[in-house]
């Protein structure tokens, strides 16, 4: 309690974040980044990002942090390590954050740009040039790599405590021009392929050398699969009411957000939300079963809806099936409805199932 107490009134951000980006182009990376902040706001830190054994880089970070507004911005100085099965040329990352939480989980998330790096002489190029998209981390307690000097004996570090809210930079802009082929600009460089097999690291995964910044290739574990149902059109109409689980009875039942959508056509995709540690959920849309004990990963669990009705609501409930290695079972909705997407952190246990509210409504 007194390492939480401490840890709210002095929102502290430094320690480490693990979760993924999403290019423009859709294409997903898992990363890391590890930082830590000065009593005049400056921020200091390092990011790991990484695809499998086809591509890993490693880069210095610097930036501010506002406490006040929760914000976070930081960006890559230069790349320290690359390995890389392609011979494209390096890119280097801006990142614009915003400190959230849920109960005692901690999220930063937010958007990043690219450009290409120069290692030696100035850099014509701005942010953006080689692409952008979105960020997805969450507060962790060990690295998957290396906890860098600046972070040992980093209370923080040493054990998981809730933290608070990050730097901001100015307003960035994730839609702009990419690279001239098809592949996605990444944090260091494009990956050779869109048809991607990224797997996540465990937990465990880290260098047990305290004393080199030196780091092996990331160990990847079986594919995994990524997964889509497609939902016959969901009607209201004559469609007489489907009794509730009892899964949805002895647990409550409690609203993460209610969305209003324009479109029939939904996409919903769950990923796990940071750390993969073998989260499983089952998803129940209006007391039907849909999705049934399924992994979360950085991979994307897809569920297609079609729905009927103008005015009609739908139920969207996840039920926590186990809470993975480091409870409680956390996921990230992202819910495409024709050019809208919406973005819903969900926290589930033993006792409570998290709900998402769709309402149709046409234009």
């Amino acid at each position: 309690m007194l390492g939480f107490t401490n840890f709210s009134t002095a929102q502290n951000i430094d320690g480490i974040w693990r979760g993924y980006f999403i290019t423009d182009d859709g294409d997903q990376y898992r990363l890391e980044i590890q930082v830590k902040k000065n009593a005049a706001n400056a921020v200091q830190g390092v990011s790991y990002s990484y695809l499998d054994v086809r591509f890993y880089g490693k880069a210095t970070m610097t930036g501010t942090y506002d406490k006040t507004k929760k914000k976070l911005r930081v960006y890559e100085i230069k790349t320290v390590e690359i390995k890389s099965s392609t011979g494209d040329g390096a890119a280097i990352m801006n990142y614009d954050l915003h400190y959230s939480q849920s109960g005692k989980e901690e999220f930063l998330e937010g958007t990043y740009l690219g450009k290409t790096e120069v290692k030696d002489g100035p850099n014509p190029f701005e942010w953006g040039q080689s692409g952008g998209g979105k960020v997805y981390l969450r507060r962790v307690v060990e690295s998957n790599f290396y906890v860098e000097p600046f972070l040992r004996n980093t209370p923080s570090v040493a054990k998981p405590k809730p933290n608070a809210p990050t730097t901001n930079k100015p307003a960035l802009v994730t839609t702009k021009p990419k690279t001239p082929n098809n592949t996605a600009s990444t944090n260091r460089q494009t990956p050779p392929t869109n048809n991607r097999t990224t797997t996540p690291k465990t937990p465990q995964q880290k260098q047990p050398d305290q004393n080199t910044a030196k780091v092996t290739t990331p160990i990847t574990l079986p594919e995994i699969k990524t997964e889509i149902k497609t939902v016959p059109p969901i009607s209201k109409t004559n469609n007489l009411p489907v009794p509730k689980p009892a899964i949805l009875k002895t647990r409550s039942n409690e609203l993460m957000k209610a969305l209003v959508v324009n479109n029939n056509n939904v996409t919903i995709k769950l990923y796990d939300n940071g750390e993969i540690d073998d989260d499983t959920i089952s998803v129940y849309v209006d007391n039907k079963l849909m999705l049934a004990n399924k992994r979360l990963s950085t991979l994307p669990i897809t569920l297609n809806l079609t729905l009927e009705n103008d005015g009609d609501e739908y139920e969207i409930v996840m039920v926590a099936e186990n809470l993975g290695r480091i409870p409680p079972n956390t996921s990230l909705m992202v819910v495409t409805a024709g050019d809208k997407t919406y973005k819903v952190q969900i926290t589930s246990n033993e006792q409570k199932n998290a709900m998402v509210r769709l309402r149709y409504e046409k234009p």
